[in-house]
């Protein structure tokens, strides 16, 4: 079976709100014929070249990424420009691409954040920074664990059920310290420490964090801090989101998650993971 990519484009936007995207963000279609037929819909984190061949080599006719390939303005996509060649390659094998970032981000329920939060077991979760879209849709989340653990724990938990990467789980704070409440951000959250601190979490967890922001959170009263891959946060959403999108459609696309990991980081030396004496 199959469904026009205008129907499937549809389906998306109603899941994932382009209004919610940040406006410097590049979210929607970015290439594929509204009227082609859609048979299948992979989903991935990064339109990468080896992600691209995947989409290729199994017939899909849509791949839908969490980052956006086109991020800063262009004025071209020739098929010599790293990003052009994807673009090409694409349409010659009769696929669209389509970016849900920064929506899928604040989306509820469905989202990246939602599903970030499930599968480390918070419970309650509600926004760290809601909108004014309903009270489960916003930046973020903060809810319980079933039961607490110490930061040493937590840090095991997440390396569990989060793609490995060489980064692994990098964690600041006392090892022994309790968790019980915890905030979460998928990708670049370090913005929202303050708002997680606010909710009375014990550990915030998200990307990217920063030497001197770690440095004085570590000298407050605020959350221990854990800072694991981007990719790694953002990945339990594809699951989600290809379960409710084929679900949405009743069933008449299949949608499967990228088996490639698209972490940049390759490798890593010089650890034992032990944590630092402080």
């Amino acid at each position: 079976m199959s469904v026009p990519l205008r129907e499937v484009v549809a389906a998306l936007d109603a899941r994932y709100d382009p209004a919610l995207a940040e406006s410097w963000d590049a979210v929607g279609l970015v290439c594929g014929d509204p009227e082609e037929q859609v048979g299948s819909v992979v989903f991935a984190v990064d339109p990468t070249s080896a992600v691209v061949d995947e989409v290729i080599d199994s017939g899909a006719g849509l791949l839908v990424t969490h980052h956006p390939l086109l991020l800063t303005p262009v004025h071209g996509v020739p098929a010599d420009d790293p990003k052009g060649r994807l673009v090409h390659r694409l349409i010659r094998a009769g696929a669209g691409l389509f970016v849900a970032h920064t929506n899928a981000d604040r989306a509820a329920d469905s989202g990246v954040n939602d599903a970030l939060a499930a599968v480390l077991g918070l419970r309650d979760a509600v926004p760290l920074e809601p909108t004014a879209d309903g009270p489960r849709a916003g930046l973020g989340r903060v809810g319980e664990l079933a039961e607490p653990t110490t930061l040493r724990g937590f840090a095991a938990l997440a390396a569990a059920v989060l793609p490995a990467t060489v980064g692994g789980v990098r964690a600041a704070g006392d090892p022994d310290r309790v968790v019980r409440r915890v905030a979460v951000c998928g990708g670049s959250g370090g913005s929202l420490t303050s708002a997680a601190a606010a909710a009375g979490a014990d550990v915030f967890l998200t990307s990217d964090l920063k030497h001197h922001a770690v440095s004085d959170a570590g000298e407050s009263s605020g959350p221990a801090l854990c800072d694991v891959a981007h990719f790694a946060t953002e990945w339990p959403w594809l699951p989600v989101a290809a379960d409710v999108l084929r679900r949405d459609l009743s069933g008449r696309v299949e949608t499967t998650v990228s088996r490639r990991g698209t972490d940049p980081w390759t490798w890593h030396e010089g650890s034992d993971g032990a944590p630092a004496a402080r």
